[in-house]
């Protein structure tokens, strides 16, 4: 008698918790309407229409979050919009869901490289010819990026600006009025 209240709340908890496991999904399930946006997505990229790339993709990814290939995606309209930051962020999202993700890897370092993290691409290469064992496609672009080297912009940005004017011509931040 003085352990059924403990009883009763222990099975209840037990049943709660059981219950919500079977609702679950499996994590190779990805939403079919999620899936459809992702389609949208890159056929928009495709054509060129950054935008609406963009916005089938972040629907998408609010419809399951867990769809790798639309954050991989939503890097690539990144990258076409000039913004390595985002699109390594992105990267970033897809391989925190599959951390041997040889195409986001790929793509991630060659954002990498847009940014001017060039030693950051190489080991990233290093992982990705790690992983594929053998000549693969993702290596061969990502090593051609590094090639190629950062944009001059990037690079421009990566140098210190450490000149100090002459005295009597420093531009004043706060201006008087």
């Amino acid at each position: 008698m003085r352990f059924s209240p403990v009883a009763i709340a222990l099975s209840l908890t037990l049943a709660a918790v059981s219950s919500g496991v079977n609702g679950q999904k499996a994590d190779d399930q990805i939403n079919p309407k999620s899936l459809a946006l992702l389609t949208e997505g890159q056929a928009a990229l495709k054509a060129g229409n950054l935008q609406g790339a963009n916005d089938a993709l972040e629907t998408a990814l609010a419809i399951d979050p867990r769809n790798r290939a639309a954050f991989v995606a939503l890097g690539r309209v990144a990258q076409a919009q000039q913004l390595p930051g985002k699109a390594i962020r992105m990267y970033f999202e897809a391989l925190a869901l599959e951390p041997n993700d040889v195409a986001a890897l790929s793509a991630q370092g060659e954002a990498m490289v847009q940014k001017g993290a060039v030693e950051r691409a190489r080991a990233n290469l290093a992982r990705v010819k790690a992983l594929c064992k053998s000549e693969c496609a993702p290596a061969t672009e990502l090593a051609a990026a590094i090639a190629k080297g950062p944009p001059p912009a990037a690079v421009a940005a990566a140098q210190p600006n450490d000149k100090v004017p002459p005295k009597g011509e420093e531009k004043s931040v706060v201006s008087d009025k």
